[in-house]
């Protein structure tokens, strides 16, 4: 026996879901992404002091 169509049918509230399900996946990784990608760089490279406010510690 060789199936030779197959009927699909989702309605429109469970196609939403889904639709609703595979947006926030895709968001929430992108968001688990990027703070890995922030503690990297933060590990990394360290910010620059500000040389000015140095200056002004001295002067002080």
């Amino acid at each position: 026996m060789i199936i030779t169509s197959i009927f699909l049918y989702v309605d429109p509230g469970s196609g939403s879901y889904l639709v609703q399900a595979i947006i926030a996946a895709i968001l929430g990784a992108l968001f688990y992404f990027k703070n890995i990608w922030w503690r990297i760089k933060a590990f990394f490279f360290k910010p620059k002091k500000d040389e000015t406010a140095g200056n002004d510690t001295v002067n002080d």
